[in-house]
């Protein structure tokens, strides 16, 4: 299991480790991961404690929509919780059957544009909590439902850390695959997922391809990336979108859109683009300009700041 370590320097000049604890009521760890939801996991709010309805008999303790337009269900759980997973696939089998319900909720909380733009071939459960078993960890890559598992330990002085443990990148339900389960939904049979097509499959133009490789290469060497393909770009996330990678064809150009400050960026005009403000396809505030393998290898510390900083 994945362990975080927190010290602080004593005034001998000694690190003396912080010691990690867990909240005495799930409700607080609710509460506070909610009111920073977008900053701490690229997830906009929607609904605290909804109700699934008699079927499901239950309360989704957080309902969101995250960068990507993907639906998100988030469980808290204050210690370890062996029947977590179990109740992250029944809440997403809720979220299945409950489309027009969800898009209804959206549009009603963020506006019609963001409902318009959900994107129901990913939904994603997030679990947080205290820890999980081996088997926990087993399971989720198993299961075809997109799942993040994440820790979280409280520190001296109000420090709340969220460490990603595992993940499954889950299986994108395709249109077919959708509209039989749309008709079926009334028997409650859905069908199961298909098999995921590789990330950027029909996004990546020919005379970009090479380029895209080394791009590709320098974006997951980080450790644990996952690499989404979606409509218009493709991401690549830990548990936030890190890099969006976008083509430009008529100008033989990769846009890289990364999760880094430009005020912490020395911009160079035609290669960064400080985009706070202004509107573009996929998420992070600093463009990147490629053109060539010289532009990537300098774009490379820019790269590293920001899965640093993930």
């Amino acid at each position: 299991m994945a362990e975080l370590m927190l010290f602080r320097r004593d005034t001998d000049g000694r690190d003396v480790e912080l010691p990690g604890s867990t909240v005495a009521l799930e409700v607080e760890l609710q509460r506070r991961v909610e009111a920073g939801l977008e900053q701490m996991l690229g997830i906009r709010f929607l609904a605290s404690e909804y109700p699934t309805g008699p079927w499901h008999r239950g309360r989704i303790d957080t309902l969101g929509l995250d960068e990507n337009g993907s639906p998100v269900v988030i469980e808290f759980k204050k210690g370890s919780d062996n029947g977590v997973l179990s109740q992250a696939v029944s809440y997403l089998s809720w979220l299945e059957s409950a489309h027009h319900e969800f898009e209804a909720l959206v549009r009603r909380v963020l506006g019609a544009e963001a409902a318009e733009s959900i994107d129901w071939r990913r939904p994603r459960m997030v679990c947080i909590a205290a820890g999980f078993s081996h088997h926990d960890r087993v399971a989720v890559q198993r299961l075809p439902e997109r799942i993040d598992l994440v820790r979280y330990r409280i520190f001296e002085g109000g420090l709340l850390s969220l460490l990603h443990v595992d993940s499954s990148p889950g299986s994108p339900i395709p249109a077919s695959a959708r509209r039989s389960r749309d008709r079926e939904a009334v028997v409650g049979n859905a069908p199961r997922p298909a098999v995921p097509a590789p990330a950027g499959v029909g996004l990546v133009p020919e005379c970009l391809r090479d380029l895209y490789a080394e791009v590709d290469e320098a974006l997951t060497v980080w450790g644990e990336v996952e690499a989404v393909s979606l409509k218009h770009y493709i991401a690549y996330r830990r548990l936030v979108n890190v890099a969006s990678v976008l083509f430009r064809p008529k100008h033989q150009a990769i846009l890289v859109y990364l999760r880094l400050d430009p005020d912490t960026v020395v911009l160079e005009e035609g290669f960064t683009r400080d985009m706070r403000g202004i509107g573009h396809l996929g998420t992070g505030d600093l463009e990147v300009r490629l053109v060539s393998a010289a532009d990537l290898e300098k774009a490379a510390p820019l790269i590293r700041l920001a899965f640093e900083a993930a």
